[in-house]
């Protein structure tokens, strides 16, 4: 008698195709806001301090939503839309004052003029993250067997 040994389950990535670039543009404004807010605030905090006080949040709101994407589970999926709300809101907010208001803001943030410095990359990326996470719900990947 032959003994046949199963082989255990694949998990498939829990993210490919466009979820894996979300997440690269998530990382890469992560990094591009990190880097400009720690020299902003270094350099010249006092010229612009709700300015680059903002664009620190930025960073965190970015790192965070990289992370939450990325990670598994129903807790991260939530913080995951936390942030991206979070981070449409005040797209939107910022991005309106600043058109409204510029005063207000004697220095960009990230999220000044909806993310014009950025090509509108702040404004459009929340939208996409919404939708891939709609999509993508904890608990729906596909086990292989």
């Amino acid at each position: 008698m032959t003994s046949r040994t199963s082989a255990p389950p694949v998990r498939r990535r829990r993210i490919s195709g466009v979820g894996l670039v979300l997440v690269a543009v998530y990382g890469i404004l992560a990094l591009a806001a990190t880097g400009r807010s720690t020299v902003q605030i270094l350099t010249d905090f006092s010229e612009a301090p709700l300015a680059y006080t903002l664009s620190a949040v930025a960073a965190v709101v970015y790192i965070l939503a990289t992370v939450a994407l990325v990670a598994r589970g129903v807790l991260w999926y939530r913080i995951a839309w936390i942030t991206i709300a979070f981070e449409l809101l005040f797209v939107l907010t910022v991005g309106t004052l600043s058109v409204v208001d510029a005063a207000l803001f004697p220095r960009d943030t990230v999220w000044s003029y909806y993310g014009l410095g950025y090509l509108l990359v702040p404004l459009v990326l929340p939208v996409l993250g919404m939708l891939w996470l709609s999509r993508h719900r904890p608990g729906a990947e596909k086990v292989e067997s």
